[in-house]
């Protein structure tokens, strides 16, 4: 029994020596970063010890305006995203002979390069000197003035950013979710049908309870996903997104460390903590509500 289980700990200590370097002791590293103040990076010496780095951040409206965009973001694209990738889901379930070909098509937005998708979307809502961009084209045909999707109102832009966020995240969701939905015991449909069930009492009752721990996993990593966003922005809006007021919480601790304003790895570790504590949380709180309602 012993060497059974020192050649388990044999086989599993290369994996256990790759996440206790590059995430055991990089987690550890910038939680130590954040309480030094006056860090400089070149000499690597510090002034003193405290929580100045966190109550800095904390007042900094770059972050502020960062926190928001993300918590908008986070809200309006998990949902929306995991909805309508379950709508599609179960269409294509249903439509055998061609789910195959839609599978694919659904799935090219995901394995398409995030900046030449970003790209696409500022052609179409992009205004320049020469059109006002297909999407105010399309709002005009109702009388619609245009609108500057990218340059202008906060709104706007941030209408555009959820958009293009599910756009590149739903095709993931809807693989996935496909998959789950083939995976249900064809049995119990067969009992539904027999006994005259709708449709939606068959989806509400037997479909989405036997798919729950997928639907689960994608709204946890959906959560964990939107809170890292920062290359949609940029794809966007370009590199100075604090200027575009649509930087993201990665986004204001990339700038802080390399950006503009870096050269302030106090500062970027403090705000990577004050993520970490916020995902944290919100996948505690995800993975109380599952045990009510997340049938394994």
């Amino acid at each position: 029994m012993k060497n059974n289980n020192l050649k388990g700990w044999l086989y599993l200590l290369p994996a256990v020596i790759f996440l206790g370097v590059f995430m055991v002791y990089p987690l550890i590293d910038v939680f130590i970063y954040s309480f030094e103040e006056g860090y400089n990076f070149a000499s690597e010496t510090y002034s003193g010890v405290g929580m100045f780095n966190y109550s800095y951040v904390l007042r900094d409206p770059y972050f502020l305006q960062a926190l928001k965009n993300t918590f908008i973001l986070v809200v309006i694209t998990v949902p929306a995203s995991t909805i309508l990738a379950l709508l599609i889901s179960v269409g294509l379930s249903s439509i055998e002979k061609v789910k195959n070909l839609f599978q694919t098509v659904y799935f090219l937005p995901y394995v398409t390069n995030t900046l030449a998708v970003g790209l696409v979307f500022m052609i179409l809502f992009k205004q320049t000197p020469y059109t006002n961009g297909f999407v105010n084209i399309v709002l005009g045909f109702f009388g619609l003035s245009p609108i500057d999707f990218i340059g202008g109102p906060y709104w706007a832009k941030m209408l555009v950013l959820c958009l293009y966020t599910i756009w590149v995240v739903i095709p993931f969701k809807i693989i996935v979710l496909t998959g789950a939905i083939a995976s249900v015991n064809p049995i119990y449909y067969s009992a539904a049908k027999v006994d005259g069930t709708g449709r939606w009492r068959t989806f509400s009752r037997i479909t989405l309870p036997m798919i729950s721990p997928t639907v689960f996993y994608l709204i946890i990593t959906g959560f964990i996903g939107a809170f890292k966003a920062y290359s949609d922005a940029v794809a966007l809006f370009g590199t100075d997104l604090n200027a575009s007021e649509m930087n993201t919480i990665v986004g204001y601790i990339y700038d802080m460390l390399y950006g503009n304003s870096g050269g302030y790895p106090s500062f970027a570790s403090a705000a990577a903590v004050i993520l970490f504590v916020i995902v944290l949380t919100i996948t505690c709180i995800n993975l109380l509500v599952s045990k009510k309602h997340v049938h394994y």
